[in-house]
């Protein structure tokens, strides 16, 4: 009993080094997404793809929340009965520490952020294009972003709750069409 207590307690090395690795490419990728698009398209097109950084935001806290605490058993008698993506599932759930870590916060903090950087180009944008005063306008912008981050994700939590395995199977069963099982 004591050797499972150890494992237990043994920290991850590779999987840090993983996590760390992965946050520093998407965090590039998003930023050069946002930093390469948003001073190039109009103001309305820019508020829409930080409204879009916001959703995959909220969207990946919910599946992090639902992966963390859905039942095993279920997914279980899902992968006796051969259900498409069942294994995905049960995979997930089995590493449900490392799943809500990615979701939560490298997809949803890294959306956070990139929401923000992307908020301060609309609002620099909107300064010059209006002549507004620049600290009102980024303390609107900022506030908005905010809000709805805070509320989506407050929203949402509830629900991926309530409905965790159906969250986490409908997750897996996306993710089987791009990973084998």
């Amino acid at each position: 009993m004591k050797k499972n207590n150890k494992k237990k307690n043994t920290v991850d090395y590779n999987w840090i080094i993983k996590i760390v690795i992965s946050s520093f490419l998407i965090s590039i990728i998003f930023t050069l997404i946002s930093e390469t698009i948003i001073p190039n398209v109009g103001i309305i097109l820019g508020a829409i793809l930080t409204l879009v950084f916001i959703l995959l935001g909220v969207i990946f806290d919910m599946i992090g929340l639902a992966v963390a605490t859905a039942e095993e058993a279920q997914f279980n008698s899902m992968v006796a009965k051969r259900v498409k993506g069942a294994k995905m599932a049960l995979k997930l759930k089995k590493n449900a520490d490392k799943v809500s870590s990615f979701c939560n916060d490298v997809v949803g903090d890294i959306c956070g952020i990139v929401s923000g950087s992307t908020g301060a180009v609309i609002a620099i944008k909107i300064v010059e294009h209006y002549d507004f005063n620049q600290l009102l306008v980024t303390l609107i912008i900022m506030g908005i972003i905010s809000a709805l981050t805070i509320g989506g994700k407050a929203l949402e939590k509830g629900y991926a709750i309530k409905k965790s395995n159906k969250i986490l199977f409908n997750f897996a069963k996306i993710l089987s069409i791009f990973v084998k099982e």
